[in-house]
This record gives structure tokens, C-alpha cells and sequence, in this order.
């Protein structure tokens, strides 16, 4: 799957590429702005898949426990960018 997400995102790559050797070509502008949209809306759909899977893989082991990812939650600490993760019944 990682290998996908690089061959999709490769075109837009190679235009912030062209923009760094030649900041003039119009042409590649206006096609990154244009591929940017799309390769964002690729990329979060394809986070979204991998998660649902990753969540999917979690609850089949803690199921086994009688436990389901959705026991867990994870609050973000603004200061550190750490999570904490609590077991909640």
C-alpha cells in the first residue's frame, strides 16, 4: 500500500521539483495547484483505509479479551504532542 500512495503522489512531486529548478514555468504551477487538491484527498482516503484496517486487526486480538478498541481513548496533550491512552469499561 505505501507503494501506491508514492506512485500516486510522484506526479506532484516532480512539479514542486520542476518549481524548485525553474520557479518561472507557469505550465507546472498551475498543474500543482491543480494535482494538489487531488493528491490530498488521495492521501487522507487511503489514512482513513489503513486506520479502519489497523482498527479492524485491534478489536479481532482484543476481542479475544473481551475488549474492543472502542474501550480505549487516546487524549493528546497540547504541550508535549503526547497521548495518553486510558481503558475505559
Amino acid at each position: 500500500m505505501c507503494h501506491l500512495q508514492l506512485v500516486r503522489e510522484t506526479p506532484a512531486t516532480d512539479l514542486k521539483k520542476v518549481l524548485e529548478l525553474d520557479s518561472t514555468n507557469a505550465q507546472a504551477r498551475s498543474a500543482a495547484r491543480r494535482l494538489e487538491p487531488i493528491v490530498e484527498e488521495r492521501r487522507e482516503k487511503l489514512k482513513e483505509e489503513m486506520l479502519g484496517k489497523l482498527k479492524d486487526l485491534g478489536n479481532s486480538v482484543l476481542g479475544h479479551f473481551g475488549m474492543s478498541i472502542d474501550n480505549f481513548k487516546a487524549v493528546k496533550d497540547p504541550n508535549t504532542g503526547s497521548y495518553s491512552i486510558s481503558y475505559q469499561s
